[in-house]
């Protein structure tokens, strides 16, 4: 059967998340609410990753098999007629045999957006984390650069999380920004644990507060403590950037 391929881009902010919930509307919900109106039946889809309440997208992947596909236009055009306006299809295509968004993942991006500011800036405030504190970033980068490569990042792993081991290969972590303003801390990896990139975030924060040192990051990868690690970034900097298959 054929499978479609959606990329997709959203304003978290307004839901509880990607995935459907009882608690809150859901980024899926209104993507197979459209495609049902499209196709006059239901469809399930299935994501690139579960992106939490209030977190960004401007590449998220889903697929779903259909025996009859509509043309690729009708994807784009059609559904974005029926979307809420902080959810659009960017791109539709038909996908080799077997693809499958989550599990032909080879990778993502994402892209956490800081604003180090001295007063709030309400007009970026659900798309960034204003944070008030100058932010040494020579430091930043220094405990960035020890999270390069294959590690088990247990200590930056929210604590429900349902992975049964935390070991991901990072291919790049890359602080940029001259501080005084925007910051942006873009990390690549095979796959992710659940919070992996704010932990991360919030971590490196206070490296760049003088709260820890560059090289503690060694000791929290070898401890394995999530308790020992910074506290979560709260949500609405984070974006998912790209998928890679």
């Amino acid at each position: 059967m054929p499978v479609v391929k959606l990329v997709l881009e959203y304003d978290g902010t307004a839901y509880v998340g990607w995935q459907v919930q009882p608690n809150g509307p859901s980024i899926q919900a209104e993507v197979e609410r459209a495609l049902a109106t499209l196709h006059k039946a239901p469809r399930r889809v299935t994501a690139a990753g579960r992106t939490d309440a209030g977190v960004h997208a401007r590449g998220q992947v889903v697929s779903f098999p259909e025996e009859r596909p509509l043309p690729v236009k009708a994807y784009v055009m059609g559904m974005n007629a029926l979307l809420p306006p902080d959810v659009a299809v960017r791109a539709a295509s038909l996908a080799p045999d077997g693809f499958d968004a989550r599990r032909s993942a080879r990778g993502k991006r994402y892209r956490y957006v800081i604003e180090n500011l001295p007063t709030r800036a309400p007009l970026t405030r659900l798309q960034a984390w204003q944070h008030f504190h100058p932010l040494e970033l020579a430091n930043v980068r220094e405990a960035a650069a020890h999270l390069v490569g294959r590690h088990d990042f247990a200590a930056f792993q929210a604590s429900d999380c349902a992975c049964e081991h935390a070991v991901r290969e990072v291919r790049r972590l890359d602080v940029v920004g001259e501080g005084g303003g925007r910051i942006e801390v873009v990390i690549e990896a095979t796959a992710f644990v659940k919070h992996m990139v704010r932990n991360i975030v919030g971590t490196l924060v206070e490296v760049g507060r003088g709260r820890r040192a560059p090289g503690s990051m060694l000791d929290l990868l070898a401890r394995g403590d999530r308790t020992e690690a910074g506290p979560t970034a709260p949500p609405q900097g984070l974006f998912l950037e790209e998928v890679f298959y």
